[in-house]
């Protein structure tokens, strides 16, 4: 087992077959079981008193991989991300620009297909759902393939998916949504500018960024 955890390749082969496993009990007759697992509470609490809670009820699976599990998942990818633009291959304003092409294209040529099939009726509504890039397949299609692929590609692929992924984001938030916080919204892009400029400021003291 340790020898199979050390191939770089054992996260990618671990996802395939999770995932053709999760693809063949939805699709079979025991597909009840599946959705009651992904619905069953994680009751880690004292009392009424829970660690892991939504609106006073313990997270379900589901939310908790979703609210848990793929923030830690997006902080590792984007620490990596920064990592690359401090110091690696995205540090040259040309070389992070194609990613970011790559990644505008990969939204609005999808979606614009989407438009031509569903262009009237309610099918019309779904435009945005094909403009995200599935960043943690990317990462395990990219993985099963290891030494084999170049460094500088692992690194266009991860900020691609990742610029595409923050784009579906935005298009989520202000167009399927009917209860827009601007005010939040503004609290957030101040709170952002100040870390940059403290950052180009070159202010280290961790308490501040807290």
């Amino acid at each position: 087992m340790a020898s199979f955890l050390g191939i770089e390749a054992a996260g990618g082969i671990l996802l395939m077959i999770a995932t053709g496993v999760a693809l063949f009990w939805a699709n079979s007759p025991a597909s009840a079981g599946y959705f009651d697992l992904w619905d069953a509470e994680i009751n880690l609490g004292i009392g009424d008193l829970f660690v892991l809670e939504h609106n006073g009820r313990p997270l379900s699976l589901g939310q908790f991989v979703n609210d848990v599990l793929m923030v830690l998942f997006f902080f590792v990818i984007g620490l990596e991300i920064k990592r690359e633009l401090v110091t690696g291959e995205l540090r040259r304003f040309r070389a992070a620009l194609l990613p970011a092409a790559a990644a505008l294209g990969g939204m609005i040529v999808p979606a614009a297909i989407y438009m031509a099939m569903n262009g009237s009726g309610e099918a019309s509504a779904g435009w945005g759902i094909p403009m995200a890039t599935d960043i943690a397949f990317a990462v395990g299609v990219v993985s099963l393939l290891g030494n084999r692929v170049p460094a500088a590609l692992k690194v266009f692929l991860l900020t691609l998916a990742i610029i595409d992924d923050i784009g579906a984001i935005l298009v989520i938030a202000v167009f399927y949504t009917s209860d827009l916080s601007s005010g939040w919204l503004l609290v957030g892009a101040l709170v952002a500018l100040v870390v940059v400029l403290l950052t180009r400021a070159n202010v280290r003291y961790s308490p501040i960024y807290a």
